[in-house]
């Protein structure tokens, strides 16, 4: 089954400018199949994701959070849930400002304390290509980090895989997915690698 999916936005859980049910609601129109919810850990209200529980919606819905990380300044990271699995990303490393030296060397130090699965390689939905290097020992994804309803649909992934949370998380891991960018309207897909690669 081929799935489209957003692994980065924020609601009024925290600092976005919609509500879940409004997020669901933009990214289903979209054609998303499914969407984690990362509101940032230090602005999160208590048991805002509650309300999930009573949403109708077709789509798979990643309950995460953007933890707030110190390694010589503050990164964020993305920690995503499926029922088992749970998926790090270190997030948007361009807004580090940083020579890609000492970028890659903060990269290399939170996945030393932390079990980090991929990077992204946007900045809120823009691509960032310098950080699609070898160098960089983790899989590269594509999200928009909204936090408007402008900034929904700018950068996704897609694969093929069954609608199973778990089973979405381990083809993440594996790089077993397309980065896909929103251009000026034109669709760019990007192939992370071949399975098994």
């Amino acid at each position: 089954m081929h799935l489209k999916g957003a692994l980065h936005c924020h609601t009024k859980c925290s600092d976005g400018e919609l509500t879940i049910q409004e997020v669901i609601k933009v990214y289903a129109d979209l054609g998303f199949d499914f969407l984690a919810l990362t509101d940032h850990d230090f602005l999160m209200r208590p048991n805002c994701y509650d309300r999930i529980k009573t949403l109708r919606t077709d789509m798979i819905i990643f309950k995460g959070i953007e933890m707030t990380v110190f390694e010589k300044g503050y990164v964020h990271v993305n920690k995503i849930r499926g029922h088992n699995e749970v998926l790090h990303i270190f997030n948007h490393p361009a807004e580090m400002d940083l020579p890609m030296d000492k970028a890659m060397a903060r990269i290399n130090a939170v996945g030393g304390r932390l079990p980090l699965d991929a990077v992204e390689i946007t900045s809120k939905g823009f691509r960032t290509p310098e950080f699609e290097i070898p160098e960089i020992p983790y899989v590269k994804v594509a999200t928009d980090d909204s936090h408007t309803r402008i900034g929904c649909g700018r950068a996704w992934i897609e694969m093929d895989c069954l609608r199973d949370k778990d089973k979405i998380i381990r083809a993440v891991r594996q790089g077993d997915f397309w980065n896909c960018f929103a251009e000026n309207h034109h669709v760019n897909h990007f192939n992370v690698r071949l399975q098994g690669a």
